[in-house]
């Protein structure tokens, strides 16, 4: 009986100790009482003012006061064209990044794999699979195409896809690595990755400023626009060849499907939600509105309002179309090291047009991923999604923006 109860206890103490916080610079936490404050020496990378704690604004005449009904432990809204820091609230303050931190794992990934690409999974591939991890459904002896397993880390959220497409991209230290080396290119500095899912890992840190300029980056890329905007699609499932079934995998990102009791925010095209113990909610999106997109990340909300973070993001986002010409930045989202030399402000150069990237085959292949229409969206304004054509635009010469080419109409 004493060793039962022995037994007992210390598996009690090994899962508590599983589910202390992450390190960072204090505790998220979501009770009332906690008082966990923003450090008092914060990064000031992007200007002084962003490393204050604190909410930062410098409303000009007409501007519109921000939302009061704001509990997010850190924010900021930024101009995803110019870089402008329009607001932000302890916009460098060190926090567990949750499943946004996929967006770094696809800003460092994607553009190595093709999408055409299949692998056979194995039973290891999914061995370090953090338990409750969120899912897409990957099997272990079945082939998945680098394309399938986009869909599931974008769309569900599937820690299992991420594994794969790490397993294939060299590992998950190599996967590591890269992330932490590409966050330093981009000077997202606030951010140490351990998991490449964004599954609690002690000393897995991320902040509101570098998710956003994480989330810039990954924007450049026609792929990751692609898979940020898709609302539904349909992935494999048991079966082989033509006799393999397939079943719909919905976005859970609520304000592009409206789920939950969320009507779709005019204008959303993205990018990546989370939620775990440790980082609570967590939520960066662009929304695009009378030719202004805007970039807006909130971490770890504890209002007890429903969909808290969804609705402070959407909130951030109105205050920042009506406020975007009427107030003086309090800073900018920088440019990467790389393009620190070029002489202009902003993200490095453009992605260049495919030659392969008419209208037609931009149609077709929204068509076979089974998108419902949302597919290559990265606009739904007046009530209608927008679909990107192959080619793009640069903003001020500086950062290519998708060219809004045709309607689709609203699921």
């Amino acid at each position: 009986m004493k060793k039962t109860v022995l037994t007992v206890v210390c598996a009690s103490l090994m899962t508590m100790s599983a589910l202390t916080p992450a390190v960072a610079d204090d505790k998220p936490g979501k009770k009332k009482d906690d008082k966990a404050k923003p450090p008092a020496n914060m990064s000031t990378v992007g200007g002084a003012q962003l490393g204050k704690a604190g909410t930062q604004v410098n409303l000009g005449p007409g501007a519109p006061v921000l939302p009061k009904e704001l509990s997010g432990r850190s924010w900021i809204v930024a101009d995803a064209e110019s870089g402008e820091v329009l607001a932000a609230h302890n916009a460098h303050w060190r926090l567990p990044p949750a499943s946004t931190l996929k967006m770094l794992f696809a800003d460092t990934v994607l553009p190595t794999l093709p999408k055409d690409q299949v692998y056979k999974v194995k039973d290891s591939d999914l061995a370090d699979v953090g338990a409750g991890s969120s899912l897409v459904g990957v099997k272990e002896d079945h082939t998945y195409s680098v394309h399938d397993l986009w869909l599931g880390v974008f769309l569900r959220s599937g820690n299992d896809a991420v594994h794969v497409l790490s397993k294939m991209y060299g590992g998950v230290p190599k996967t590591v690595a890269d992330m932490n080396a590409h966050a330093e290119e981009l000077q997202a500095l606030d951010t140490h990755v351990v998991s490449p899912d964004g599954y609690d890992a002690e000393g897995q840190v991320s902040s509101a400023y570098d998710l956003t300029l994480i989330a810039r980056s990954g924007l450049q890329k026609a792929d990751f626009r692609e898979y940020a905007a898709t609302a539904t699609a349909d992935f494999p499932g048991e079966g082989k060849g033509k006799k393999r079934e397939t079943f719909e995998i919905q976005n859970t990102n609520r304000l592009l499907t409206g789920d939950y009791g969320l009507n779709p925010y005019k204008g959303i095209a993205g990018v990546k939600n989370g939620n775990t113990t440790h980082a609570g909610a967590t939520f960066t999106g662009v929304a695009e509105r009378d030719n202004k997109v805007l970039l807006v990340t909130v971490m770890n909300p504890d209002s007890d309002e429903q969909n808290a973070v969804y609705q402070e993001t959407a909130r951030l986002l109105d205050w920042g179309f009506k406020a975007a010409d009427k107030v003086t930045p309090v800073g900018e989202l920088v440019r990467p090291r790389s393009a620190e030399g070029s002489g202009s402000s902003g993200a490095a150069a453009p992605e260049k047009q495919k030659s392969d990237g008419s209208l037609k085959n931009t149609e077709h292949a929204a068509a076979e991923q089974g998108s419902s229409g949302v597919g290559i969206a990265l606009a739904i304004t007046g009530g209608v999604l927008l679909l990107i054509g192959a080619g793009v635009f640069v903003v001020n010469r500086r950062w290519p923006l998708p060219d809004l080419v045709r309607k689709l109409p609203r699921r």
